[in-house]
């Protein structure tokens, strides 16, 4: 134990590394422990919002689920954006060029306000019609409208957020990323249970409480980032004349991005399909769902950690020439996360009604979130693998490879299947369920195929 504690104390500690001259394993550990604990932060933003919105209502549930679906194209692109961030910060950084890495961190946050400007404007008049459109009912629109006004008008933080923490990983400090997320997060636990039922001097906003806990926390931890960008002594050290548009490192960077961002659009809108499937089964239905999704994201996003480190670890060692390092890599790093997602199926399917009973819901959503849980998780023993090698791909700047194969994944096989199980064979949610763990394992197989090409190893950033 006391081991391990020095282990974690050296991965959190504000130290600049070359990972690619340690030994591998060493760097596996300490770029995974803070991507690892900054992805649990993320997903902790799902959980106790749901955990506290679930007490006010299945409409309120309903309202947080479907607006989280309408915010698949900002998470698209933020994550696209943030993969473009990354493999070029990495690139250089594995090049030792500092001026380059400061510059690709600069223009990432130069585009990520462009576009979460972009995005806010719209998506704050239209939020009403926008829950109409996605099949929310009536009950849902009249309480919901307010929150996903706010969550649309967050945009802007929260492709800001996403892109300099991308940075932060592609140089190698992903400890900054982690404690940007911890201190929203800290924020959005102490202001969600005041905003939301009006505890003390606070009003009771319901729903509503949630939106503004959580853009508050979101905001704070932007603030924490710009301080550590322009830090004198920071990773970056980056002035305000950086920030100015370089448009040929704007165009790299938009060159990962276009298919990182397809790579999560992609199952995002795929998802969007299953929703309106689930939709017809009811309201609790949908409230079932979505928080079985809440609490898979909080099991998966620790997991897309290392699939992250892997990332990181591919650009730098591509950067410093050293090709087969980046490859023995990823394919450790998938070890260690295969047995890691195995451990997460074991305990769904093992304690999934323990862990749904936290969530205040009628007993027919408790049914449909412990359904999804143990089903989709049958597919997690590919999947572990299949998340760290697309995120090997778009470390190396080849983000448009696991894009097309998420096409095939996802809209060739998942959307069809769902279709038919749901529909034709009269499955319903469990048919929807059934899908997503078959076309995900087929995924997995199909990126470990095309990986072990290497053509990844030739790709310039």
């Amino acid at each position: 134990m006391r081991k391990l504690y020095h282990l974690i104390r050296e991965a959190l500690r504000d130290t600049e590394r070359d990972y690619t001259a340690m030994g591998m394993r060493q760097a596996i550990v300490l770029l995974s422990i803070p991507m690892i604990l900054e992805m649990g932060m993320e997903a902790l933003f799902a959980i106790v919002d749901i955990f506290f919105v679930s007490r006010v209502g299945e409409n309120a549930t309903s309202t947080v689920g479907i607006t989280e679906s309408m915010l698949v194209i900002t998470y698209s692109l933020a994550w696209g954006l943030g993969m473009g961030a990354t493999a070029l910060v990495a690139r250089r950084t594995g090049e030792k060029d500092k001026e380059g890495a400061r510059t690709g961190a600069a223009q990432g946050v130069f585009v990520a306000f462009a576009i979460g400007l972009l995005l806010a404007i719209p998506g704050t008049i239209f939020a009403p019609q926008l829950l109409g459109l996605m099949g929310a009912e009536p009950g849902v629109i009249a309480e919901g409208s307010n929150y996903a006004r706010l969550m649309m008008a967050s945009n802007v933080i929260i492709m800001l957020l996403f892109a300099i923490n991308a940075s932060f990983r592609g140089v190698g400090r992903a400890n900054m990323a982690l404690w940007s997320l911890g201190l929203a997060n800290l924020i959005n636990i102490v202001l969600d249970p005041l905003l939301i039922f009006g505890i003390g001097p606070f009003p009771e906003m319901g729903v509503t409480g949630a939106a503004c806990a959580t853009t508050i926390g979101r905001g704070c931890g932007v603030a924490f980032q710009l301080y550590h960008l322009f830090k004198a002594d920071g990773p970056f050290a980056m002035r305000m004349p950086d920030l100015r548009p370089v448009w040929a490192v704007i165009k790299s960077i938009l060159q990962v991005a276009v298919g990182g961002a397809g790579q999560f659009l992609i199952p995002s809108l795929s998802w969007l399909f299953l929703y309106r499937i689930i939709a017809e089964s009811g309201t609790a239905a949908v409230a079932g769902y979505t928080v079985a999704i809440r609490i898979i994201i909080f099991a998966l996003l620790p997991a897309w950690g290392m699939a992250n480190a892997a990332a990181t670890l591919v650009g730098q060692n591509l950067g410093a020439g050293q090709p087969d390092r980046a490859q023995r890599s990823t394919w450790l790093c998938g070890h260690y996360n295969m047995v890691y997602m195995l451990i997460v199926t074991f305990i769904f399917w093992a304690a999934s009604p323990w862990i749904v009973s936290f969530f205040s819901q009628s007993a027919a959503a408790d049914a449909t979130a412990i359904l999804a849980l143990r089903v989709i998780s049958a597919g997690y023993l590919f999947y572990g693998y299949g998340m760290v090698l697309a995120q090997a791909f778009n470390g190396a700047g080849d983000s448009m490879t696991p894009t097309w194969l998420n096409v095939i994944g996802f809209w060739i096989i998942d959307i069809p299947l769902a279709y038919v199980l749901a529909k034709t064979f009269d499955m319903g949610p469990l048919g929807v369920f059934l899908s997503i763990a078959i076309s995900e394992s087929i995924l997995a197989v199909m990126c470990a195929v095309v990986f072990q090409r290497g053509r990844w190893k030739l790709v310039k950033v």
